[in-house]
């Protein structure tokens, strides 16, 4: 006799399978490291791919980071270590050796955190992609957030959907075009009791703020769900922002020269380009650069503007950027350094 499965689950595999695919985030033969909170979009996740996994052709391993941001958290790895031992499932885990410092984003921090750690065992295990479990709601979220801090079409094209469309990206979102409400009923139709963190409901941060009271809120004035509509403008915009970085990285080879913790632009050929495309081989340069240096994200838009107005102007101007780091002008290049390579 075949057993069938519940509506609930079957529907959420359906979406999971339909994104994989389309979206070629898993190649077969693949070890995927799942980054897993235990709340119920991770937990989600896991019992999809586990499902899938024979279908899709790959293999599966588990991990957790504890940002000991609040008592019992240890709890949560307890949860997460149980799942991965139900399903036979390695599991690693990581546990923060810092906190936030004053005036930093906790969300800022608790990511950096948890993607740098998540790298580093993906990379141990010989992991060519690790999972998260972002959904269409964190989706629709991510799109807005970025709308009020004024973001440009990256940030209004929203997350990112797999790795193999990112150059330098091991992330993929399988469940991106799953909704909570979806999750949730996956969750109840197999008797799981995820974790919560409280933070999710906390309105002293903006995502859950947007969460819980101004999509609600939008949703009440305009009589309608925005959540998809939102999720498919992201779509749309993702089509234009891949676009727009196939162009960026065919120019940047002949534009951007790196020399250890140095990157240099040559300024005639960025002040040739349309401003949205300089701006984007400039970005792509800075990021190259953090990853060499390891000192923090000096892809702003302050510093790509500032490198882009050196390219323009003449010869012996510069300027300072975020994290030390200095940009100067000479006669056919634009430099940018990081402290080590000015000390």
């Amino acid at each position: 006799m075949v057993l069938r499965r519940p509506p609930a689950v079957a529907r959420v595999l359906e979406r999971v399978t339909a994104t994989v695919r389309e979206r070629e985030m898993f190649h077969r033969g693949e070890l995927v490291l799942l980054c897993v909170s235990g709340g119920p979009d991770s937990v989600c996740m896991v019992e999809s791919l586990v499902r899938l996994r024979r279908l899709l052709g790959v293999r599966l391993e588990v991990f957790h980071f504890d940002h000991r941001l609040r008592a019992g958290s240890g709890a949560d790895s307890s949860y997460v270590r149980r799942l991965a031992a139900r399903h036979h499932l390695r599991f690693h885990l990581r546990v923060a050796g810092d906190s936030p410092r004053g005036g930093e984003s906790v969300e800022a921090w608790a990511t950096a955190r948890r993607t740098d750690a998540a790298n580093e065992v993906r990379r141990e295990i010989g992991s060519p992609v690790m999972a998260e479990g972002h959904t269409l709601d964190d989706q629709a979220e991510t799109v807005l957030l970025n709308l009020l801090r004024g973001t440009g079409l990256d940030g209004l094209a929203g997350i990112w959907p797999g790795s193999g469309e990112r150059p330098g990206s091991a992330l993929a979102q399988p469940l991106l075009d799953v909704t909570r409400a979806e999750v949730d009923a996956l969750c109840r139709s197999l008797g799981l009791r995820p974790r919560r963190d409280p933070m999710n409901d906390d309105p002293r941060y903006l995502r859950a703020a947007l969460r819980n009271e101004a999509i609600p809120a939008l949703e009440r004035v305009t009589g309608r769900e925005i959540r998809a509509t939102i999720a498919r403008t992201a779509a749309v915009l993702h089509h234009d922002r891949l676009e727009l970085m196939r162009q960026a990285l065919e120019r940047e080879a002949s534009i951007v020269e790196r020399d250890g913790d140095q990157v240099r632009f040559r300024a005639a050929d960025l002040v040739e380009l349309p401003a949205s495309l300089a701006a984007r081989i400039v970005r792509i340069g800075l990021w190259n650069l953090a990853a060499v240096d390891d000192i923090g994200a000096p892809w702003t838009r302050d510093s790509v503007d500032a490198v882009l107005d050196l390219a323009a102007g003449r010869p012996g101007r510069r300027r300072d950027l975020p994290g030390a780091r200095t940009a100067r002008r000479d006669r056919v290049y634009v430099h940018v350094s990081s402290p080590a390579a000015t000390s």
